[in-house]
């Protein structure tokens, strides 16, 4: 995620790469980290990010916009595409960013699901300024029973590529996902360490209807003052 210089380079990492893997519960991610969900097959799912820090461009302001899809395949898995583009006093490089999940285990009775998945950033303009790289996690999912039964998520990624020598290349992320009512969601995930990934975001997801959904949520980043942001993402499935 990449954004400012006054709110150092890792911060301005945060813009692209928090839009990297954000979107609404039950569409792929909870907000930042990954979900066990992936996409039935032949469905497709469309989404548009923005992601913004409150501040003037000389303060470190930023505005990210971020489409994204996701399609689901036979044998519990998918793949998706997100585009990042970033408006800050910088000009930051355009990314696309492919996508693959696999869902390996499922047992609705115990309400028990465990993915694996990847996700790579390639720098498609300033490419000189920006590098290739990549997320890799495994993650473990427990719905508990219930009207409004919550769902636990935790798990651990490892980042692969060139990063400063102050990143934390591995870590582990959780996720809580507790429904108040037909509509809303209290919704909240992390992602440790000091790394571009590394944020705590609660929020609230609004289902609209079966096919449209909108979540909000702030992100406070795990180092640095200032460094955190609103997103709003709106989704839709096909």
């Amino acid at each position: 995620m990449k954004v400012h210089q006054r709110i150092t380079r890792p911060a301005l990492l945060v813009a692209c790469l928090l839009a990297i893997i954000s979107s609404a519960a039950a569409q792929s991610t909870i907000f930042n980290i990954p979900s066990t969900d992936v996409q039935a097959p032949r469905k497709v799912y469309l989404e548009a990010d923005f992601i913004t820090h409150f501040a003037s461009y000389s303060d470190g302001g930023y505005q990210t916009y971020a489409p994204r899809v996701v399609v689901g395949l036979p044998g519990n898995t998918e793949v998706g595409a997100n585009v990042v583009y970033t408006r800050t006093s910088s000009p930051q490089p355009i990314s696309v960013q492919p996508n693959f999940k696999w869902k390996f285990y499922s047992n609705e009775k115990r309400g028990l699901a465990i993915a694996a998945g990847v996700l790579v950033s390639i720098p498609i303009t300033r490419r000189r300024e920006a590098n290739t790289t990549g997320l890799v996690y495994l993650i473990g999912s427990k719905n508990f029973p219930g009207k409004r039964g919550p769902r636990l998520t935790f798990g651990g990624y490892q980042l692969v590529g060139r990063f400063e020598d102050s990143t934390d290349k591995t870590g582990v992320l959780a996720g809580l996902e507790q429904p108040l009512n037909k509509t809303f969601t209290f919704v909240t995930d992390w992602f440790s360490g000091n790394n571009a990934y590394g944020y705590v975001t609660p929020g609230v997801g609004i289902t609209l209807s079966p096919k449209n959904n909108i979540y909000a949520g702030y992100s406070f980043g795990n180092q640095g003052r200032g460094n955190n942001a609103l997103g709003v993402y709106y989704g839709h499935t096909f």
